[in-house]
């Protein structure tokens, strides 16, 4: 199996960049954040720019892992799902389901290796960097020289591996089972992990109305409480997709003609592979517009108090704002990279689709509408998810359901969202479908 994966790697690479670009971005994050740690622990380093740099490693560590994960998960199981004829073929030759499992997920260890190591010199500078802010800030002491050691380099190795190997095993477990011609899995273990997200999720949000308006952890409960909900969504995305599928269905063939039609009837077919796009979209909806609002609510009300920021403020909004850039980059990238390499592997389908009778505009056509429904479904559940920990977050801190900000975030949130879906989407259709209809269904097989 050594022997074969190291083959299948060197003769087809390119379907496993995307899983490269995942793994070496999320990475960088993880050591760049991680290497806080490194710094903290050096000579010379006083308690409050320790203090400082540890919060910031542990928090956006934590974001972090949470994001290379279902980074990593969503670009695997799009890569091991294309390789569904070739999964088959192996099992009719005599392979074990054991041993294309140790095949694919030793791809995804080395993958996840050769990624991690690529992204020690770029995690090195980002750290760098991440450390003049912060003394830019005066948050923490000039003097205080950056580190990039032992904790930052392990952390990303183990998360990248952990990721890819777990990912990597729960992907081909499914593909083995559906090449054996087993029933499909009924995801029980997938289904336990998303309703425990939504119960602990609910349950910190609700915990918000236990703290005082002038609790310093009063920010903590709300966020973590949305970003689970979304993971809790991300996780049922392939039933949610259903939702606008059963009611929108006529509206859609209705407006949209042949283009509709061929939507509908191919986001039922294909709902557990379009679901890997809601993931990273969820996420990035939810993730961004709770930590957001919170922090402009948290900016006027301090305003309006008349009260100074002290310097735990200026960090806490400091790391609010450099954990969205954070998030908007890298679930910008994660979704780009999903629908990139889902749209891609779908030439086949396009030929078929063109030989069927289908012209080249309706195809792409029917990309657009399947993009537009992406979208509205992956904000709405993103939105629902945002809104959970904001409204708590308002009431207790400001007496308000709703923040006073109004949508100006929201919208600019959904924005880049959306244009990063459908962009990405019809113009990776679009090159895919400058390939002739025979030859794409030829080279395909």
């Amino acid at each position: 199996m050594f022997a074969l994966a190291m083959r299948s790697i060197a003769q087809r690479p390119g379907r496993l960049i995307a899983t490269l670009v995942s793994a070496f971005l999320g990475s960088v994050i993880i050591m760049a954040f991680n290497s806080m740690h490194d710094t903290a622990g050096g000579a010379n380093v006083d308690a409050r720019s320790s203090d400082t740099l540890t919060v910031a490693a542990s928090v956006v560590g934590g974001y972090g892992t949470l994001l290379v994960f279902f980074a990593i998960a969503s670009t695997l199981t799009v890569n091991v799902r294309q390789r569904g004829e070739e999964i088959a073929l192996l099992r009719r030759t005599g392979a074990t389901p054991a041993q294309i499992k140790r095949m694919v997920v030793f791809e995804a260890a080395a993958v996840g290796v050769i990624g991690t190591l690529l992204a020690i010199v770029p995690a090195t500078i980002g750290g760098e960097q991440l450390l003049n802010v912060f003394q830019d800030t005066d948050q923490v002491a000039g003097g205080v020289e950056y580190v990039f050691g032992p904790i930052g380099l392990s952390a990303g190795f183990g998360v990248g591996l952990i990721a890819s190997i777990g990912a990597s095993f729960l992907a081909v477990r499914r593909a083995t089972r559906e090449a054996a011609g087993g029933p499909e899995s009924a995801g029980r273990a997938r289904h336990f992990a998303g309703f425990a997200a939504l119960v602990v999720g609910v349950g910190a949000v609700c915990s918000t109305f236990a703290l005082d308006k002038t609790d310093t952890a009063l920010m903590a409960a709300p966020a973590y409480g949305a970003i689970l909900i979304s993971v809790g969504f991300a996780v049922f995305s392939p039933v949610l997709l259903k939702f606008p599928l059963g009611r929108l269905a006529r509206p859609i063939t209705a407006l949209t003609g042949a283009s509709g039609y061929l939507t509908v009837h191919n986001m039922r077919q294909r709902a557990a592979q379009l679901s890997g796009v809601l993931m990273p979209l969820i996420l990035f909806i939810g993730m961004a517009a709770v930590t957001l609002y919170m922090q402009s609510l948290q900016n006027d009300a301090l305003d309006a108090s008349g009260i100074t920021r002290s310097v735990d403020d200026k960090s806490l909004e400091t790391l609010n704002f450099v954990i969205v850039g954070i998030i908007v980059a890298f679930a910008c990238v994660m979704l780009i990279n999903t629908l990139y390499a889902a749209t891609t592997y779908r030439s086949r389908e396009f030929g078929q689709q063109r030989l069927a009778g289908a012209t080249p505009g309706q195809v792409l056509g029917m990309v657009a509408v399947e993009s537009v429904v992406l979208t509205v479904t992956g904000v709405f559940f993103g939105t629902v998810a945002a809104l959970a920990g904001t409204t708590a977050f308002s009431v207790v801190r400001v007496d308000a359901v709703l923040p006073g900000q109004g949508p100006g975030i929201w919208l600019a949130i959904v924005g880049i969202g959306a244009a990063a879906t459908i962009v990405t989407s019809v113009g990776t259709a679009c090159r895919v479908l400058r390939t002739p209809a025979v030859e794409a269904v030829e080279l395909a097989a």
